[in-house]
């Protein structure tokens, strides 16, 4: 069984779908400001998956366009969602090999680059993702509601029977 961390990435991950999944493409891609476009944040979210649980645990980068186009700094853009949906699936499934290892031991473990230990402990990363997606399910909902849509839910959803809490197992 998966780490309880990864069980609650993975009910975010869900609630942030379910925030801005079939949004039609043209309000997607719309930019209110000073916020992202939704499309920009499903490519940024991807970005950051990337990097924690693919790049740095294995040195390699499964989409180089990703980290160029959508890491904290980049320039706003306007994606079209479908690719950015694209991209954010075939991460995330990446990610979860690396997840689905992880154990109270493991994310005691600082990230490793260069040869050299970083100050990036790999559960500071995971819970850090989690955050860092409910922050933007926040902003993603406000931005819906600027753009007139209705009906979308609640948040967060149902998070007693999909992702309740699970204590750490024990040896």
């Amino acid at each position: 069984m998966p780490h309880p961390l990864v069980l609650q990435l993975r009910f975010t991950r869900s609630e942030f779908r379910r925030a801005v999944w079939k949004v039609p493409e043209a309000d997607a891609r719309k930019r209110v400001l000073p916020m992202n476009s939704l499309s920009w944040t499903v490519g940024h979210l991807a970005w950051q998956e990337q990097r924690y649980f693919i790049t740095f645990p294995t040195g390699t980068t499964l989409l180089p366009e990703i980290q160029e186009h959508f890491a904290f700094g980049a320039p706003h853009s306007t994606p079209p969602a479908k690719e950015m949906w694209a991209a954010w699936r075939k991460i995330t499934r990446a990610a979860d090999r690396f997840l689905d290892t992880l154990t109270t031991r493991t994310l005691q473990r600082y990230v490793v680059r260069n040869g050299k230990k970083t100050a990036w402990m790999y559960g500071n990363l995971l819970q850090r993702v989690i955050y860092h997606y409910w922050y933007h399910i926040g902003e993603d909902m406000a931005v819906r509601k600027l753009l007139g849509h209705t009906g979308f839910g609640y948040f967060v959803g149902d998070i007693d029977r999909k992702a309740p809490y699970t204590p750490e197992r024990t040896r």
